[in-house]
């Protein structure tokens, strides 16, 4: 499965003021677009490795082809899943065509954010061709938990101190971000 961005994060779940705060350079305004780069860098290091998506966006997910009438679940990537905007998929004759929103149903119980066909209901047959199936989903928490806030505030800190050092991406990542990473990680599928 592959997903890509529509719409990108508006809201970071750490605010410039946060950052500078806990950088002391709370009266320092000069760096605040190097500040909100690694901020967004921050989130989406932390994204990719806790497999979440740490504030609200939308994402669509594209498939060969539905799942088959064994298991019609579709798990959704980077949770937690807030709405299912569109199901699209290409036809065997090759015309996209929209699933009607009450032919599906979107599973929120615990980390399981997956739609299948409503009851009654099975996934149409597609064309024979990548990405023939796209689903558009809301995702993203609305508060990030705080531990996601703390680590974010960490992993600023440590590039504002270690600004000109070349570094390994994943070396943003003090240890005890990583811990708090942790307590949201998905650790297995």
């Amino acid at each position: 499965m592959t997903f890509k961005i529509i719409t990108p994060v508006d809201d970071e779940p750490v605010t410039l003021a946060e950052a500078r705060l806990h950088i002391k350079a709370d009266s320092d305004t000069t760096e605040d677009a190097l500040i909100e780069a690694w901020i967004t860098a921050a989130r989406e290091v932390s994204e990719q490795y806790t497999g979440r998506a740490l504030a609200a966006q939308t994402l669509e997910m594209a498939l060969p082809c539905f799942p088959g009438s064994g298991h019609q679940v579709i798990e959704l990537d980077m949770p937690p899943v807030v709405s299912i905007t569109s199901v699209k998929y290409t036809d065997t004759a090759g015309v996209e065509q929209t699933v009607p929103g009450a032919d599906y149903a979107l599973s929120l119980y615990g980390d399981a954010c997956a739609v299948a066909p409503a009851y009654g209901k099975y996934w149409p047959s597609t064309q024979s061709i990548p990405d023939a199936v796209r689903i558009r989903y809301v995702t993203g928490y609305a508060t990030a938990p705080k531990a996601v806030k703390a680590a974010i505030l960490l992993m600023v800190a440590f590039l504002y101190e270690n600004r000109g050092d070349a570094i390994v991406a994943d070396d943003i990542q003090p240890p005890a971000a990583k811990s708090l990473l942790g307590t949201v990680k998905i650790w297995s599928k």
